[in-house]
């Protein structure tokens, strides 16, 4: 038995060191490949140029406009997904987990929260302004059973340890100049004509990379973002007693719940437009869960084994480079090898 748990540690441990070296080496790419181009525009420019003060002007204003975002939007999304407090009276069990997971975690209790959605999900967000939240949709609360629900919240507590909101607001902020700056490129160049001191067509050609940039720089802040979930789910296993088994039938459950609210309520629209602070994306999860059509489950260890069972194809892997969130057969996977 201590042999197994040990085993069970080692292996934790070891997913935990080999994502953090994913994580850094993304950072890495995303900042270097940001600063070594903005030094060869600024370059281009010249510090004395008027051009290169308008590009620090568009700069500016992206930053301020994603630090103001930042700010207000735990109101927007209160709003929008129709989310209110939870008196501790109404559910004492869903704060008594928050706070087991919160001493063993370090961390101070976050508001809790209820997220009026028939579908089961959880999301962790939060500024210096509206402080740290985490809300969990009506769904989630009716369909999973207790221990998986403290296995979702260990991932959404995660989050806010790690401060990811924080974090991919900044890394969000870098794809966002470069598109403006682009455009800034563009314009200033049809407008000023002639009156371009340092050549058109190559200010058009600058400006042309930068939008260019835009696109592989928020390839690379997906990748960023799909690895902080899996980091996040690493959490949810360090923290929360049995969290690899409750965490995967959680999981499992989401996706098939999502999906098939979805199949059936084609006509409703699900608003998903902060969808990267979900636990899982609910757009994805008609595709993920007709994968699943052809089982029949008796268990929630059943549901787990058939959505691992199933084979990602290259459609599959395509739209994962594309997503906010990791596809659910990969992140199963990785919660089985961390000791599920």
């Amino acid at each position: 038995m201590v042999t197994e748990a040990r085993n069970g540690f080692s292996k934790s441990r070891l997913s935990l060191l080999a994502l953090r070296s994913s994580m850094l080496g993304t950072l890495a790419l995303i900042v270097g490949i940001s600063t070594l181009f903005f030094a060869a525009i600024v370059n281009y420019f010249g510090p004395g140029i008027s051009s290169a003060s308008g590009l620090f002007v568009v700069i500016s204003m992206v930053v301020a406009f994603n630090v103001i975002q930042w700010l207000i939007a735990p109101y927007l999304i209160g709003a929008l997904y129709r989310v209110r407090d939870i008196p501790e009276s109404e559910n004492p069990r869903l704060y008594s987990m928050v706070r087991s997971i919160c001493e063993r975690t370090g961390i101070q209790v976050p508001r809790l929260q209820l997220a009026d959605i028939p579908v089961p999900n959880a999301f962790a967000y939060g500024s210096p302004v509206a402080g740290n939240r985490v809300a969990v949709t009506s769904g989630l609360l009716n369909i999973l059973e207790d221990e998986e629900v403290e296995a979702v919240l260990g991932h959404e507590l995660g989050h806010l340890k790690h401060r990811d909101v924080q974090v991919m607001m900044f890394l969000s902020v870098l794809p966002a100049i470069f598109y403006y700056i682009g455009f800034s490129l563009m314009w200033s160049n049809m407008l000023g004509g002639r009156r371009n001191q340092r050549g058109g067509g190559l200010t058009v050609l600058i400006g042309v990379a930068s939008i260019a940039l835009y696109w592989v720089l928020t390839l690379f802040v997906l990748k960023f973002g799909r690895l902080r979930e899996l980091y996040a789910d690493q959490h949810g296993v360090q923290y929360v007693p049995d969290g690899a088994r409750k965490l995967s039938e959680g999981l499992s459950k989401i996706v098939m719940s999502t999906g098939r609210f979805k199949l059936r309520n084609r006509e409703t629209p699900m608003n998903s437009s902060f969808k990267s602070l979900f636990i899982a994306d609910p757009d994805r999860a008609v595709g993920e869960v007709s994968l699943l059509q052809k089982y029949g489950f008796r268990s929630d260890s059943e549901l787990v084994q058939a959505v691992m069972s199933t084979e990602m194809t290259t459609g599959d892997r395509i739209l994962e480079i594309l997503s906010t969130h990791p596809n659910i057969v990969k992140r199963l996977k990785a919660l089985q090898q961390s000791g599920y």
